[in-house]
């Protein structure tokens, strides 16, 4: 037989279309022998609801929009993964796109998305929080659920979770400072909304654990090669520095390199922390203490938000996740 529809079960089962439906879905009122023949019969055929048809009847297209800047960059793809694992517990599909970090890229991918109809949109990063993207979610999803994770725009449909890491990088000047150390610096390698929160902690921890010092801060820019001689020239220039702490976990691991081909010791000489608490923080020698952005527990409350908004709950507007210091051998 070909793919049986609703109509074949309702036939052979002798009941109507609509009493296939509500077994189908789920629903009460139906009398138990009825529901066991009909659910005989969907198992026999293989029976698969048609989701399209179902959402025209539903006004739900069980599709989750998911933005991402660049699917290279584990971070947000380790978060995208908890977030589909999450939704699809609850019978969510999810689309994903790479939209780049141009403005102009993020709003046609905002338009695309509204065009495949999503039921809701979680977007991944601070890069997307921007004028530019709350336009297009204001002319293309206006009335469509979002969510910003690690980041936060003030619309009426548009909600917000925050990873705290301004104090969570001012922890890691005061565990430098736990640690002895009199001259810490920051690397940045570009700005994004969350990288100036990060410098804000670093600075705010200057202030408050190295009184009188000037705050060190490097914009190193993004490449492998100018993270690793940002490294080298900051060393070069402030012999004196004997703590970095770097905006990512993976610029850490280049800058442990520089440090050990220019032969100075880590942490002997020189502390280093990263932040993400990734597992390249794990695994590289020696093991990197880190600030966890509590990447799981953001996500998991990004996806479990975007539920309770669907099924017509009330969440807060903004929501912020505390970030912790794991410490490892390089402090």
């Amino acid at each position: 037989m070909d793919e049986v529809t609703i109509y074949d079960i309702a036939r052979m089962a002798n009941v109507s279309p609509s009493t296939v439906s509500r077994v189908v879905n789920n629903y009460p009122h139906v009398k138990k022998t009825t529901r066991a023949r009909v659910q005989k019969l969907l198992e026999e055929y293989h029976y698969v609801p048609n989701e399209t048809a179902r959402g025209l009847v539903n006004q739900s297209s069980k599709m989750i929009g998911i933005l991402i800047s660049d699917i290279r960059t584990t971070h947000h793809t380790d978060g995208v993964y908890y977030i589909e694992r999450e939704l699809s517990k609850q019978g969510y599909s999810c689309l994903i796109y790479n939209t780049g970090v141009a403005a102009e890229e993020q709003s046609r991918a905002i338009h695309l998305i509204s065009q495949r109809k999503v039921d809701a949109a979680i977007l991944m990063g601070s890069i997307y929080q921007t004028d530019a993207v709350k336009k297009a979610i204001r002319n293309y999803l206006p009335t469509t659920p979002v969510v910003i994770c690690n980041g936060f725009l003030d619309a009426p449909n548009i909600y917000g979770l925050i990873a705290d890491e301004r104090n969570g990088v001012c922890d890691c000047v005061r565990l430098l400072a736990d640690k002895g150390r009199k001259h810490p610096a920051f690397i940045v390698d570009h700005y994004t909304p969350s990288n100036r929160l990060k410098q804000e902690g670093f600075e705010t921890g200057i202030s408050q654990y190295f009184t009188g010092h000037t705050p060190v801060v490097v914009e190193s820019g993004v490449s492998t090669q100018n993270i690793y001689d940002a490294t080298v020239d900051l060393l070069r220039r402030r012999p004196e520095i004997d703590g970095i702490i770097y905006a990512e976990d993976l610029m850490a691991l280049t800058g442990i390199r520089a440090l050990s081909e220019l032969r100075i010791s880590v942490p002997d000489d020189v502390a280093v922390i990263g932040i993400n608490n990734s597992r390249y923080a794990e695994i590289c020698n020696p093991p990197l203490t880190s600030l966890d952005n509590m990447l799981y527990d953001l996500s998991l409350t990004a996806a479990r938000n975007m539920i309770a908004l669907l099924q017509g709950g009330h969440i807060n507007k903004k929501m912020m996740i505390c970030s912790e210091v794991v410490e490892r051998k390089t402090t």
